[in-house]
């Protein structure tokens, strides 16, 4: 059926070159856009078609997820080790010795000093140079510390540091005693005490971990050094043959006073003694002849019976200086030796205000030790009690005959 005029005749169509193609009939308007026929999908191509390109099309794809996958997760992890940390107040934290990144990174996980040991572990591996450590020791870690801080810090070795003071005049026992009592410091001593004198008195700073031989030997070290550098600038004058006596009377010194301004006077006193070939008669070594290095309890005096006890120290008994040194002497008391004052005084006794009086008689000396048994007797002493310095009324009978006594 065809479409016809007003006059009933049908209606042909024609093509493009004029051919008559048959009736036109007349569509709806949805009918007249949908497509006649729709086009197949061009075939792909046998090269498109291939395994391997599938294949490399994968891997390309699955690269790209990994690329960006990987930058997220980096950024995550310099953002995270960069962040301040979860920690709310101050903390101490140790590293022993020998501890690996993947230990340290664990325990500050477990004490909740950061959050993710992942991170600190394997972050912090990026910034240590080849054969480069976290050291070992106690860090004081702040509040909020940031994995990076909390690295560098234990990257410097910037630990907590202790101290132990050993004053001068100790003996070695007395030493030990204090390093065996610390409650830091760590392992054994030597089992063999080092010879008296050896141990430079000093305040040694040590961190957590630090062996107690490890400070004894730093203390011998630096005696040892301080002994030849003053020796090398001594008074060669001075009747003084080895290092070993300058050591020994140095220790006489330093027991015989503790003030600074009078070390170089008491020497000067032993030096003219020495020269005199008179004998020192100096109570601390009667101390150490009876006690050693245990030392004097605090509450026991020295009695006039200790000055007649035979002991190889009474340099009451003995001439000249004893066989070692009776405590470790500091740098004042060994300078004070080296180059002491140049004077006459041969005596010194206590005057009551914790220094001492110099005579270079014995008329003198007698006069002060009066003064100051009379000192004592106000306190009410026992007057058995022996007086600081030589005894009273006492001339040396080892004295020269050209000597003041």
């Amino acid at each position: 059926m065809s479409d016809t005029n007003q006059n009933g005749e049908a209606i042909y169509g024609r093509d493009g070159a004029g051919v008559t193609k048959g009736p036109i009939i007349p569509k709806s308007a949805t009918e007249a856009l949908r497509p006649e026929r729709v086009p197949d999908p061009p075939r792909r191509s046998r090269k498109a078609r291939s395994q391997l390109i599938i294949f490399l099309n994968f891997l390309m794809t699955l690269t790209v997820v990994v690329a960006v996958a990987a930058v997220l997760a980096f950024y995550y992890a310099i953002s995270t080790y960069q962040a301040k940390g979860p920690l709310a107040v101050n903390t101490n934290f140790i590293v022993r010795n020998g501890a690996g990144l993947a230990e340290i990174a664990s325990n500050l996980e477990r004490n909740d000093v950061i959050s993710d040991a992942r991170i600190f572990r394997y972050v912090t591996a990026t910034y240590l140079a080849d054969n480069e450590t976290l050291k070992a020791g106690e860090y004081e870690i702040k509040a909020g510390a940031s994995m990076r801080e909390i690295m560098d810090l234990l990257k410097s070795g910037k630990s907590i540091l202790y101290s132990v003071s050993l004053p001068e005049g100790l003996t070695v026992r007395q030493m030990f005693r204090r390093l065996q009592e610390d409650p830091v410091l760590e392992g054994e001593l030597p089992g063999d005490l080092p010879a008296e004198g050896s141990l430079r008195p000093d305040t040694y700073k040590f961190s957590r971990g630090t062996k107690r031989a490890e400070i004894v030997e730093q203390m011998q070290a630096a005696q040892e050094k301080l002994i030849d550098q003053i020796w090398e600038k001594r008074d060669a004058s001075i009747p003084l043959t080895s290092k070993e006596e300058f050591v020994t009377l140095a220790s006489i010194v330093e027991k015989e006073t503790g003030k600074a301004d009078e070390r170089a006077h008491v020497a000067s006193v032993f030096i003219n003694r020495l020269e005199r070939g008179m004998r020192l008669q100096s109570d601390p070594t009667i101390v150490y002849g009876i006690f050693g290095g245990e030392g004097k309890p605090s509450d026991r005096p020295i009695f006039q019976s200790d000055l007649q006890k035979e002991t190889p120290y009474n340099t009451y008994k003995i001439k000249g200086l004893p066989p070692t040194p009776i405590a470790n002497p500091g740098r004042a008391a060994l300078e004070a030796v080296a180059n002491p004052w140049r004077t006459k005084d041969l005596y010194f006794v206590a005057d009551g205000t914790g220094g001492h009086v110099f005579a270079a008689t014995l008329e003198e000396h007698n006069a002060n030790v009066k003064r100051w048994r009379k000192i004592e007797a106000d306190k009410g002493s026992d007057p058995n009690i022996a007086v600081d310095g030589q005894p009273a009324d006492q001339p040396d009978p080892s004295a020269k005959k050209n000597s003041t006594n």
